[in-house]
């Protein structure tokens, strides 16, 4: 045999030798399989769902707080703090007392009226950049989630009646519950011996059962209709913000609608039990909950109520329901901590702390849920209210009663010296509410337009329940340049009306194949009668004098 075939068939001989030594010294790969109950990712998905909706909420306050509340705002909050010390009986220029504080908490009370618009700004930054914190980390902390809570509260509470929404408080109690899931310091997705904690848990669980539960007990308490099933005939056409596919909906048969209305009883009065029942029922409401406030979303502009309550529904998945979401790195992660969660023997002092706060905060809450539960189980139940100033926890609801038909308020202004039969008029169109009918209906969800929304409110009642409304009025005229970014089109931006009006018109939506709708109309709509009648700019100057309004003066700007 040769040399060189002797050097193989050692070679030869060796390798399986060699090849079983290095399998016995690598490391054997272990394929762990994640255990459900555990709540680290869908505390990810909540702290970055919680602050896309923080983020938005303080995106529309950029935008319109100082041209709503501000100094020079259609409510002023140097006004509105003004009668608010009357009532509370706080003199003008006194400190604020610790009671006042507690009847109305808010920063606003030490901001000097001349620093309201700096103040509001500042608010809205801080609260977009701590928001975007929460959306892009995916983790937040107490300190974070207290200042965002804060912001927000103080806002609420000077908002008056922009602010006056169920989706306000439910930002609020949603935003507290964030505070008591995450660590006090820590911005670690994963923070060492800080998971979910159980009470944080439960507690979007029972504020998503109150806000299905009272949403359909108001439903059957407050409207006929919704009990022989024809609220859903009215409801897209009469919503206060309609989109495109809610005119295509309203159009279904009255079948349609019949079934429609069924299921929203069946997603609000019965799913919701299946919260407090074992996991696989528990995924079924999530899943039910959430594809139910995605066809809300998808058929009207309610602001961000939908997903605020998409985020109480993801309490209803742990992290094995949720891993699919999360890379292999990640669920790994998760997977590890599981594993050390079981070894784990002796407990640290900070556990023990921990529970205790929970059981503590678990008690508050449900002190704090009986007049809670007495209003539910009252047949005098009201929605979106607190009974605490805190609004920790609120009662909630929505479409007690369901409007039959749409009014709408037109505000129109003309330049003509005579405002009689022949004189023209031209419209001030609004950002999103209808207008003109040939004007498609706007998506805007979960943004909000906080004017269009009370002008649909205005519509049930005058304008002497609506002295704002009047104040845009005089702003019109005074050519205030901060009606710019509360409507879409002026037409009196470079010359003011000598007279201006509001009418009121019945809006009913085109019908497919109609002659309207063939000519690109979306509404039609029928002259009712005067809302305001036709003013000059002289008798809104005193009206502006009187409301304590600050007049625009342009010759002076």
């Amino acid at each position: 045999m040769s040399s060189s075939v002797r050097r193989r068939a050692v070679a030869a001989s060796r390798k399986p030798a060699e090849d079983e030594v290095r399998e016995k010294e690598a490391p054997v790969e272990q394929h762990l399989e994640m255990d459900a109950g555990t709540y680290w990712l869908t505390r990810i998905v909540f702290t970055r769902s919680i602050g896309f909706v923080y983020l938005v909420a303080f995106l529309v306050a950029l935008n319109q707080n100082k041209e709503l509340i501000g100094a020079n705002g259609l409510l002023p909050i140097p006004v509105f703090y003004s009668r608010i010390r009357t009532a509370l009986e706080v003199p003008a220029n006194s400190t604020v007392t610790m009671d006042a504080f507690l009847k109305g908490p808010s920063l606003f009370w030490w901001i000097s009226e001349h620093y309201v618009d700096l103040t509001l700004d500042l608010v809205a930054y801080l609260g977009i950049s701590l928001s975007a914190i929460l959306l892009f980390l995916g983790s937040g902390n107490v300190l974070i989630f207290v200042v965002l809570r804060v912001l927000y509260h103080s806002l609420v509470f000077v908002g008056q009646i922009w602010y006056a929404f169920g989706w306000e408080v439910q930002l609020l109690e949603i935003g507290f519950l964030a505070l008591i899931m995450v660590p006090l310091f820590s911005l670690r997705q994963f923070p060492r011996g800080t998971p979910t904690p159980w009470v944080a848990v439960w507690a979007n669980r029972w504020l998503l059962f109150r806000i299905m539960i009272g949403a359909g007990l108001i439903k059957i308490r407050g409207d006929e209709c919704w009990g022989d099933l024809t609220c859903m005939d009215y409801h897209y056409e009469t919503q206060p913000v309609p989109n495109p596919l809610s005119y295509f909906l309203h159009q279904s048969p009255a079948f349609v609608h019949k079934l429609e209305t069924l299921g929203n009883h069946f997603v609000e009065l019965v799913v919701p039990f299946l919260i407090f029942l074992p996991r696989p029922f528990r995924l079924t409401c999530g899943v039910v909950q959430i594809i139910f406030q995605v066809m809300l979303i998808l058929s009207g502009n309610l602001s961000f109520l939908n997903w605020l309550t998409i985020l109480s529904a993801i309490f209803c998945f742990d992290d094995l329901s949720l891993q699919w979401l999360f890379s292999a790195a990640t669920k790994e992660k998760v997977v590890q901590l599981q594993q050390e969660a079981k070894k784990e023997t002796a407990k640290p002092l900070g556990y023990y702390v921990r529970q205790v706060s929970n059981v503590g905060v678990a008690l508050l809450l449900g002190y704090l849920s009986i007049p809670v539960v007495l209003n539910l189980l009252s047949q005098h139940q009201v929605m979106n209210t607190s009974f605490n100033s805190l609004k920790i926890v609120n009662t909630y609801g929505a479409f007690g009663s369901v409007t039959k038909s749409r009014t709408e308020v037109v505000l129109e202004g003309t330049f003509s010296s005579d405002p009689g039969p022949n004189a023209s008029w031209l419209e001030i169109e609004f950002k999103c509410k209808p207008g003109r009918t040939d004007r498609r209906p706007c998506i805007i969800s979960p943004y909000h337009y906080r004017l269009d929304w009370m002008m649909w409110f205005a519509a049930f009642q005058d304008y002497n329940n609506n002295p704002w409304l009047v104040h845009l009025a005089a702003k019109i005229v005074s050519e205030d340049p901060s009606v710019e970014s509360l409507v879409e089109h002026n037409p009196f931006r470079n010359k003011p009306p000598k007279f201006i009006r509001a009418q009121h018109y019945q809006y009913t939506y085109a019908r497919l194949g109609s002659k309207a709708a063939d000519e690109g109309h979306w509404w039609e709509r029928k002259l009712i009668g005067p809302y305001i009648p036709v003013v000059a700019k002289e008798h809104l100057q005193k009206v502006a004098k009187q409301q304590g309004w600050t007049w625009y003066n342009k010759t002076k700007s």
